[in-house]
């Protein structure tokens, strides 16, 4: 049998039980004749409560230090892990990322894994341990720690499952599967048998809390297909079944879906910018200024202005995370002196809810069909963006749970139809 690479996030290890659960599951994985690499994220709350003892010292901490602090949550998790394996009578051994060779770059907080040296974890594979690796973290050039960003330990299952080839890849966290929609907003949410690469990819960029986009990324550009799977869920040696969300490169004909979920994304900032020439270049120049900021844009509007004195002008709306707003308007503000009556407008009490589906594009009507779902429930929409398998409408913060409920409706996701009404 060949090598199953298993992800459990931090609340599948948040107590000394669930530590246990998770071991006897790996054991009996184990006991199917497969060998284990299993990436493991820290317990619980742990990462936020580092990232909360760092702002008790203080509000700008260093992100190299950042990095030292946030690894430790990890490396707790591996030790606790293999202790629970031994005292199962399962072999066992525990690797920080830099010992199970992630080979990072130097993007502290935000690190890219550029390669994975697998040879440690083969020889310990080869003497009949399973290898438990702490997710999240690795090593730069300069021999410093890096993370991989929040959701990170997901990228460093997705990549070991390439570079080991492995069987299979499961990701087990607290829910069983990838929902049409998040169940604690939408109680009639219906569990996906299968996404694709592009749909999951659309959804987490969406604000769906499913997957980071960049172990997706990693997933689609290796050909790793995997599972979410829960890891609360009745253990195999209890009669219970591993059944989950498969993600892969394209759905089977079976599942011809026009829509597979709606997401909402309350975590957003709306900025304008009012009366820019309407000319060449300037967009680049606003767009270049944030890009240098590190600081990620979504739903990008031009539209006409209106004309004044100077010339025909331009309105450019933008969407971004709500925690680079101060960041993005300090930006923006810097550059509009380059373009004299110019101005800045931003609005945070707005959410951003989208449809994704990989039969958007291919079927009349299914833009209508959503703001028709919105103008019933009296939902003005602000902003609308689109892509190939995505429509995004921007709306106020206090209508996103019923705006998302109405399209959930609007579509039958509870009942994943196949086909428009």
């Amino acid at each position: 049998m060949g090598i199953v690479v298993q992800k459990y996030g931090g609340s599948s290890v948040a107590t000394a039980e669930k530590y246990r659960r998770v071991a006897r599951r790996i054991a009996w994985r184990k006991q199917q004749g497969y060998d284990l690499v299993v990436v493991v994220s820290a317990p619980g709350d742990m990462t936020d409560d580092l990232i909360e003892r760092a702002k008790g010292i203080t509000q700008r901490p260093s992100a190299r230090e950042m990095d030292v602090l946030l690894s430790t949550g990890e490396q707790v998790s591996i030790a606790l892990l293999a202790m629970a394996l031994h005292e199962l009578g399962v072999p066992a051994v525990s690797l920080t990322g830099p010992q199970a060779g992630f080979r990072t770059d130097d993007n502290h907080r935000a690190a890219r894994i550029q390669h994975i040296d697998t040879a440690r974890i083969k020889q310990e594979l080869a003497e009949g341990k399973v290898v438990i690796v702490a997710g999240f973290q690795g090593l730069d050039d300069h021999g410093d720690i890096t993370t991989l960003g929040r959701g990170g330990s997901d990228a460093s299952a997705i990549a070991l499952a390439a570079y080991l080839e492995a069987e299979a890849c499961q990701i087990f966290t607290d829910v069983d599967g990838v929902y049409s929609a998040d169940p604690r907003l939408v109680p009639t949410a219906g569990r996906l048998d299968e996404i694709s690469y592009d749909e999951i990819l659309e959804l987490a960029a969406a604000g769906a809390q499913v997957m980071q986009l960049r172990s997706v990324e990693l997933a689609k550009q290796y050909g790793v297909e995997f599972e979410v799977l829960s890891s609360l869920a009745p253990l195999p040696d209890e009669g219970g079944e591993e059944r989950g969300t498969k993600v892969v490169a394209q759905l089977s004909p079976s599942n011809p879906r026009i829509v597979s979920g709606v997401a909402v994304d309350s975590k957003v900032a709306h900025i304008t910018l009012v009366g820019l020439p309407d000319r060449p270049g300037v967009a680049f120049r606003v767009f270049k200024a944030l890009g240098d900021a590190r600081i990620n844009l979504d739903m990008i509007v031009q539209s006409i202005g209106t004309a004044n004195g100077g010339g025909p002008t331009a309105d450019i709306s933008f969407t971004c995370a709500r925690d680079d707003l101060d960041l993005a308007l300090e930006v923006c503000n810097s550059v509009l002196p380059e373009f004299p009556g110019a101005r800045v407008l931003y609005d945070t009490d707005v959410a951003k809810v989208s449809i994704v589906g990989s039969g958007v594009a291919s079927n009349y009507g299914v833009a209508a069909k959503m703001f028709e779902a919105l103008a019933e429930k009296g939902i003005n929409i602000e902003l609308i963006t689109g892509s190939e398998i995505k429509i995004s409408c921007l709306v106020r913060a206090s209508q996103a749970v019923e705006a998302v409920r109405a399209v959930h409706d609007k579509f039958q996701l509870g009942k994943l139809a196949p086909v428009m009404q």
